[in-house]
């Protein structure tokens, strides 16, 4: 590859790399933003723990499951496309809860105090579940277009880089939203929905008209040329009937041991994830005692400062430290945020503040290390070919958590004889086992494309 053709090539990946981050920034901006209102929901509409943590297992369970359906459609269609429609329906989705007890009187949706009826409720948890929905449609694409633009050898790097966006879009979206709640009451809920939806849209118009599904599409070589060592992904540009792409996929991913363990612990990882991220303002509030400006804060300087950091350098180290081998560092990291959140669980509770909140910064500095590498490691060990279907098979895995972060968790916290320190207990306890599950995969090899080469030549 001349030298000229390397400047664009390289141009460009840094310019999918930074449109993919705005995307699914604005994604998060319409995800994590039910969580930021939680408070104010339960406060203003009566809504009770256990109905807020259905809505967040159901919608969970159905982004798992579009996850897996999007993953094998984004192997064979456009992922532009299913990216940008994804992030519009979410805006349309995101306006109409905000409008929903506008409706009422065309609906029975609040009674004589204003507190949400069982159809208020019906309608909200609706509503968010097909928002689930929608956002499967993004991180597949996204995983499969960034392993067709970059090469196995930087993957974990760049992929790291771009996972900031999760943490960048959820910070962002509790610090916005805890700040209008504190300026305008928990009565302004509403705008934690509008908001983000409007800045979303043009997020969703920057992506269709600004991305480009892979290098070939720009009049580049595939991605292969730029290996230094090519043969690692020998056959990767075969071309394959329907037929054998399917028993590939098969092979690559459903059958592929590496695919199952990953995708069991990253269950556990999102256990403590989700923890933090959906019930933090709850719990900072509820069980530290915090004030909703001040827990809201915590919580997006764990996404903003130990989210991003955490993933960074987790990335940093997966290439440098340990050759591209996703699985060893991802094993570190997770017992790092076992251990600190249980180092936040153990702070007494009459403790300056400031201690639960590092707590939970280190905690999130840890645990965002395997969320992101987890996916790389979908795509290392399903190859690119199969990348989109394998992180959408580990999808399935990680939003199931939500049966146990969401109802779970909403029925321990809201129950008289459990309350918190149930919640925390069960977290930490995913937390090692998943620490376990990837330390036993300490040997395994860092990749499958010799895999892949072999089911090649079988097929």
């Amino acid at each position: 590859m001349d030298t000229e053709i390397r400047r664009r090539y390289v141009k460009l990946q840094w310019k999918t790399l930074i449109i993919l981050m705005i995307g699914y920034i604005c994604y998060y901006f319409l995800r994590k933003n039910f969580s930021a209102a939680i408070p104010a929901m339960e406060a203003t509409l009566g809504l009770s723990k256990v109905q807020l943590g259905t809505f967040l297992t159901l919608n969970g369970i159905v982004y798992g499951l579009s996850r897996m359906v999007n993953g094998i459609l984004s192997d064979r269609y456009s992922k532009r496309i299913l990216m940008s429609l994804g992030l519009l329906l979410s805006c349309i989705i995101n306006l109409a809860i905000c409008f929903s007890p506008r409706m009422n009187g065309l609906l029975n949706l609040l009674d004589g105090e204003g507190k949400a009826t069982l159809g208020l409720v019906y309608l909200i948890g609706s509503l968010w579940i097909l928002n689930g929905y929608v956002h499967g449609m993004a991180y597949p694409p996204i995983a499969a277009m960034m392993a067709h633009w970059f090469q196995p050898s930087e993957l974990a790097t760049k992929q790291s880089i771009w996972n900031a966006s999760h943490s960048i879009g959820a910070g962002l979206v509790i610090a916005l939203c805890g700040w209008m709640l504190s300026r305008f009451g928990y009565s302004a809920w509403n705008l934690c929905f509008i908001v983000p939806a409007v800045i979303a849209f043009f997020g969703a118009v920057l992506m269709f008209f600004s991305l480009k599904d892979t290098p070939e599409e720009c009049g580049l070589p595939s991605v292969e040329a730029l290996e230094v060592n090519p043969g690692v992904s020998e056959g990767e540009s075969i071309k394959l009937s329907p037929e054998r792409l399917r028993k590939f996929i098969s092979r690559m991913v459903f059958r592929n041991p590496y695919i199952w363990s990953i995708s069991i612990a990253d269950f556990c990882v999102y256990v403590i994830r989700f923890t933090i991220l959906e019930w933090g303002t709850s719990f900072l509030t509820q069980y530290k005692g915090l004030e909703i400006a001040l827990a809201a804060s915590i919580v997006a300087a764990s996404e903003l400062i130990g989210g991003v950091l955490g993933t960074l350098a987790a990335g940093w180290a997966t290439d440098k430290l340990f050759k591209s081998h996703t699985l060893r560092s991802s094993a570190l990291f997770t017992l790092g945020a076992t251990l600190c959140f249980t180092a936040f669980w153990l702070i007494p509770s009459d403790a300056h503040w400031v201690w639960s909140a590092v707590a939970i910064v280190a905690a999130s500095f840890f645990i965002y290390g395997p969320q992101a590498l987890l996916g790389v490691s979908c795509s290392q060990y399903a190859t690119r070919r199969a990348s989109g279907s394998a992180n959408g098979f580990c999808g399935i895995f990680c939003y199931g958590a939500t049966v146990i972060s969401g109802i779970g968790f909403g029925f321990l916290a809201g129950h008289p004889g459990f309350g918190w320190n149930a919640v925390f207990i069960v977290a930490i306890v995913f937390g090692f086992l998943g620490s376990i599950i990837l330390g036993g995969c300490w040997n395994s090899p860092s990749n499958g494309y010799e895999k892949a080469q072999r089911v090649l030549s079988e097929l």
